[in-house]
């Protein structure tokens, strides 16, 4: 697999989302990442497309479940250097030296291939230390947020344009907090009146 280093969004939308697919965070619903076969629907969803051998094993599953506590750890940093450090370290799990390959258009990109024979943890690891670290470098460490809904743990990174994402899980989280704040401006008319 060769990671273009330029395009961070992609990785840190699968970084992002492979954080909240944790019990931690969906504490209603549990594991969302429990089977080989939800793996392959998560890693498809994105058009990850890794060298590893498909389908995943129940071990790949083990293993991608170990990586998202990393990915967490690095976002719940609190500077810039600790991010980056904690990025280093994923990337050598399957990571090698920087390449320079001319696209379609002519243009001269950076690459970062993967070893072979990576597992896909490794190379997922690769992936996303590869995003994060893109973001650091062209947004900044204060991209890397706690979602602001009330009794959420989720976390996530922030690559939108004008940087003001709010919730780890905006369909839910967002939703969910606006309900409660509507909610409570009915109540409190009802209780006015």
């Amino acid at each position: 697999m060769e990671i273009p280093v330029d395009d961070y969004a992609l990785g840190a939308a699968v970084a992002t989302d492979l954080v909240t697919t944790s019990p931690t965070v969906r504490e209603s619903t549990g594991e969302a990442l429990p089977t080989p076969i939800s793996l392959a629907v998560f890693l498809a969803g994105h058009g990850l497309q890794l060298e590893a051998p498909l389908p995943p094993t129940k071990d790949d599953v083990f293993q991608v479940q170990l990586l998202r506590r990393e990915v967490r750890g690095i976002v719940e940093t609190e500077t810039a250097d600790q991010a980056v450090s904690g990025c280093r370290v994923l990337l050598r799990r399957a990571g090698l030296a920087p390449v320079l390959h001319r696209a379609s258009d002519g243009k001269w990109q950076w690459h970062v291939p993967t070893a072979p024979g990576a597992s896909l943890a490794d190379e997922l690891a690769a992936f996303i230390s590869t995003a994060l670290l893109g973001v650091v470098r062209a947004l900044g460490h204060e991209r890397f947020r706690a979602c602001e809904a009330p009794g959420c743990r989720g976390v996530f990174v922030d690559t939108s344009r004008a940087g003001r994402r709010r919730y780890c899980m905006p369909e839910l989280c967002g939703n969910r907090h606006n309900v409660a704040k509507h909610r409570a401006r009915r109540q409190a008319r009802s209780v006015d009146a």
